[in-house]
């Protein structure tokens, strides 16, 4: 594809979405930024989910992962569907009943103000570079198919990047976003279906011939209990998928605000499990594009990037396909990043105004909104920054960044969250900050030593648990005791 027909693909799509930004935003107050002024339809909210929970990252890098990976990421895809019933069934009714705005007042009730505010800025760090590296990735291909070819520098295509980001989110918010995530999850189930439907035809493949292809490549290995020193190994990555999907789903401020968007917490139920078991088909539909895609190359014997993140973006738009599929892979990682990048930006402004700036208690309905505004440039210039960042580091798949950065960001907010819900002591609130910390750096020297301590067995994305659990045993250590009168 030409930069000006990928260019004139991404104005079309973009046309249609701020319309439906502007239709169902118009109106909304801080209420309906904070939470959608809890009025959203269960359906509707569950397909919002998937377009958020599949970013740019899942469109372009995990149909390239199944070369090394195989279809092991679905166990840990598995792991995410059962913790997405524990969501449904443990902290839903939790937080629905505390009526909150942001997910981290529950740490001030159950704490006090420190490990409030620990939660929020661990949120703040945690949500900020994962968003960065997923809308990263799309910066990349975008500056490979489009700025490249016009000679313009990295930096402006980020900047373009985070202003259209903004521009969609700063007036409605997640009532907007729902809205917006919804159309996105179906261009993206579209994009992914059309472009195995052309792939398939191109290799001489029916439906039924087409699923057996897939299932005797030995790409398509989906579990592995051989090596438990294998990063693959079935009860790390599903232990894994477990605790990732309740830290980043269940206590992150972005997923959260949606589901805090239903009438009611069994509307919420509904959509959180609805949106995990659709999830897990989804994936299987990009693992299985994947599978694929390796096909063709190895037919038409086609020289692949080194890098797998390379593989669909390169096979999708250099003409080795009609250009529809070339179409169809524009939309669809357009539209799957632009709904995390949205998203995330609109829980950073919401986290950074309620939590760490505490302006609806300190200020009126008008003096937040001006100041939200304001949270709202402030954070896409962060973003654009880091992202800038994330282009001079890049080493490594971005799929494994996010996960890796899950590990480390997420880990002490599970900690707190389950020893708030699961204990009932008090601490000592002003530690908190440290123990949370600390944690993250245990679980760095644990992974740096593993293999020499516990004879070749390698950490991977289950470090998020030991994360948690140092978290946790600091807590304990921090227990008030009890004075007998």
């Amino acid at each position: 594809m030409s930069p000006i027909a990928v260019l004139i693909t991404i104005a079309a799509y973009f046309v249609v979405l701020f319309s439906v930004a502007y239709f169902t935003g118009r109106k909304a107050d801080n209420q309906g930024f904070f939470v959608g002024n809890r009025k959203s339809p269960w359906f509707i909210v569950a397909l919002a989910m998937i377009g958020s929970s599949i970013s740019g990252v899942t469109f372009i890098s995990v149909p390239g992962w199944v070369e090394v990976n195989n279809f092991s990421y679905l166990q840990m895809v598995l792991g995410f569907v059962v913790g997405q019933f524990i969501i449904a069934f443990v902290l839903i009714p939790l937080f629905y009943r505390m009526q909150l705005v942001s997910i981290y007042e529950y740490l001030q009730q159950r704490f006090g103000i420190s490990s409030y505010k620990t939660g929020a800025w661990f949120f703040f760090i945690s949500k900020m570079l994962g968003a960065a590296v997923r809308i990263f990735l799309v910066c990349i291909v975008m500056q490979f198919l489009v700025f490249d070819p016009l000679g313009v520098d990295f930096i402006w295509n980020v900047a373009l990047t985070m202003l259209i980001v903004w521009l969609y989110t700063f007036q409605g918010g997640v009532k907007s976003l729902i809205w917006t995530d919804t159309l996105k999850t179906f261009c993206l189930i579209v994009s992914v279906g059309l472009c195995i439907y052309y792939i398939a035809s191109d290799l001489n493949l029916g439906f039924g011939s087409m699923f057996r292809a897939v299932a005797d490549s030995d790409l398509s290995r989906t579990f592995f209990f051989d090596d438990v020193n294998d990063k693959r190994f079935f009860l790390k990555q599903f232990l894994a998928g477990v605790f990732t999907v309740i830290a980043t789903m269940g206590l992150d401020q972005d997923m959260m605000q949606r589901n805090l968007s239903c009438k009611n917490y069994r509307d919420s139920q509904k959509n959180i499990i609805t949106s995990g078991i659709m999830q897990f088909f989804i994936i299987a539909l990009f693992l299985m594009l994947g599978v694929l895609l390796y096909m063709y190359a190895a037919r038409h014997q086609i020289t692949l990037p080194e890098k797998s993140d390379e593989v669909f973006p390169m096979l999708a738009t250099q003409g080795y396909f009609p250009t529809v599929v070339g179409v169809l892979f524009v939309i669809g990682m357009v539209s799957a990043a632009f709904s995390a990048a949205g998203s995330a930006l609109t829980a950073l402004t919401t986290s950074f105004t309620v939590d760490i700036l505490d302006s609806t208690r300190k200020h009126s309905e008008t003096e937040t909104a001006r100041i939200r505004k304001r949270v709202h440039i402030g954070m896409a210039v962060v973003m654009g920054v880091v992202i800038l960042i994330f282009n001079l580091l890049n080493n490594t798949s971005v799929v494994d960044a996010v996960y890796i950065l899950a590990s480390y960001t997420y880990g002490p907010i599970l900690g707190l969250f389950a020893f708030g819900i699961f204990m009932k002591q008090q601490v000592r609130d002003r530690w908190i900050p440290l123990v949370a910390l600390l944690a993250p750096v245990l679980c760095f020297i644990l992974q740096k030593n593993s293999e020499a301590w516990f004879g070749g067995y390698s950490f991977s994305y289950e470090l998020l648990i030991f994360n948690a659990l140092f978290t946790f045993i600091g807590l304990c250590l921090l227990i008030k005791k009890e004075h007998k009168s």
